[in-house]
């Protein structure tokens, strides 16, 4: 199914990844909003679980393996092009996950892989759902999701 003008909503995975008090974040190299720093994440495959897709796309795009603690939001992101029609519908599911193991590598279509601080994050252009998931997700750090 093309991502452009779709037929119907496309399943987007995505993880607010925290390693100490540091997010994972990544800079999109496609659209839609390519060049924003955003959650690592992509597209949901046939026969894979949400959980299963997570973690295949945190491998693919950062290189990196979590523990994954708890689902934190279900966004729904509909842009329309100058003629009101559908250019882009993601049903996103975002995760919180904890880093597990490996070095931080751009991959897939990242342009860019690295941590921030939240005061980092303050300086970076983002969705404002971004913001408001990784403000979510810090309360699954102390088993409190």
């Amino acid at each position: 199914m093309p991502r452009e003008y779709p037929t119907a909503p496309v399943v987007g995975l995505g993880a607010v990844v925290w390693r100490d008090d540091k997010v994972l974040m990544i800079k999109r190299g496609q659209p839609p909003r390519a060049g924003i720093w955003s959650l690592p994440g992509g597209g949901q495959d046939l026969g894979e679980t949400v959980e299963q897709g997570i973690r295949r796309e945190l491998r693919e795009e950062t290189g990196v393996e979590v523990e994954l603690l708890g689902l934190v939001a279900v966004i729904d992101s509909v842009q329309r092009d100058a003629e009101g029609r559908v250019l882009y519908h993601y049903t996103i599911v975002d995760y919180a996950a904890r880093w597990a193991s490996g070095d931080v590598v751009a991959g897939d279509d990242a342009a860019d892989a690295a941590w921030f601080s939240l005061d980092e994050l303050a300086g970076l252009h983002l969705w404002e759902e971004t913001l408001r998931v990784i403000e979510q997700s810090r309360r699954f750090l102390n088993g409190k999701g």
